[in-house]
């Protein structure tokens, strides 16, 4: 594995899409192999909804 992408994250459920899309884009673009770690630091708004929602569209 390249890398290990490490994001700490507190009530972004709306910007998670987006972030993740662009980190899916660079890494491919340049060819790396690579893991997101999303830290969830106790958010009060859909966080982990969201991030279940995108880890189930990768089909991980």
């Amino acid at each position: 594995m390249d890398l290990s992408i490490v994001i700490p994250l507190y009530n972004e459920d709306e910007s998670l899409p987006e972030l993740t899309a662009w980190i899916e884009k660079v890494m491919l673009a340049n060819n790396y192999t690579y893991e997101v770690l999303y830290i969830d630091d106790g958010s009060t708004d859909n966080s982990w909804n969201v991030i279940e929602q995108l880890r189930a569209k990768m089909n991980i």
